[in-house]
């Protein structure tokens, strides 16, 4: 009697914000097992030292405002070497589940009838709160957390409905007291900036977090009404987190007055 294939299966492994200390333990044993791994380019190099010298390393570079693999082929490539026999791994930076596309992966690849295992990692904007030293929730200032993107897919979107609310986003935030953290800004500050002053105060605490984790991270500590100068000034790149909320309200060199912006490096 033949034995039954095994099941073709790809494994969905967040490998953090950037620091290779911050992969779990299940994902490094997740990417030492793999065969093929189809890394993005967020992923720091060393998380790579816990991969097998006999495993095949593909770069899949996905970074908002570079030119990245199309999603489509990623996904057609991941189905192959599954079918191949081949112990695939998907290693993207952060969480697979936040902002990660896992969603559009795990439906593509179950489809084919294709075994999907997702290990959770750290996302930026964990990361980011940490760096800061505040927390995303704080009792006396924060009931919860909205975590959304600032480049949300222009498919989804239309002049009547655009992709995302973000004058409603505003003012639930200010009536509910909650912590917006915005992956995804950098591109759309200034409006950003100009539709959550609909339903936000100006002098609203805000904080935005380069490369989270890394030691090349920096910080800068502003208001709501500065974000657009802030970002033109400080000449911020992606990948940066925006954090907006009360929950700021105890860092230090926060500008009382919204005219300065404290900058901090790692």
């Amino acid at each position: 009697m033949s034995k039954k294939p095994p099941t073709p299966k790809v494994t969905l492994v967040g490998a953090g914000p950037g620091d290779p200390e911050l992969l779990t333990l299940k994902a490094v044993k997740a990417i030492q097992a793999a065969s093929v791994l189809l890394v993005d380019d967020l992923v720091h190099p060393d998380v790579l030292q816990h991969a097998s010298p006999q495993a095949r390393i593909i770069h899949v570079g996905k970074r908002g405002g570079c030119r990245s693999t199309p999603q489509a082929f990623i996904e057609k490539l991941m189905a192959h070497e599954a079918f191949a026999g081949e112990n695939v791994v998907r290693l993207k930076g952060g969480d697979p589940l936040i902002f990660g596309r896992a969603g559009e992966e795990q439906a593509h690849l179950q489809a084919q009838g294709i075994q999907v295992e997702v290990v959770n990692g750290i996302t930026a904007g964990l990361a980011a709160a940490q760096n800061l030293g505040i927390a995303l929730t704080h009792r006396a200032h924060a009931h919860g957390v909205i975590m959304i993107t600032g480049h949300a897919s222009p498919a989804h979107s239309s002049p009547q409905m655009p992709a995302v609310d973000w004058a409603q986003i505003a003012r639930t935030a200010h009536d509910s007291r909650l912590t917006l953290v915005i992956y995804m800004g950098v591109q759309s500050a200034g409006q950003l900036q100009q539709c959550l002053l609909q339903g936000l105060p100006p002098d609203t605490p805000l904080a935005v977090v380069e490369n989270a984790s890394l030691p090349s991270r920096r910080h800068v500590c502003t208001q709501l009404s500065q974000l657009g100068r802030v970002f033109a000034q400080e000449k911020l790149t992606s990948p940066a987190v925006i954090i907006v909320g009360d929950v700021l309200l105890g860092l230090q060199n926060l500008s009382a007055a919204g005219d300065q912006a404290a900058v901090q490096g790692g």
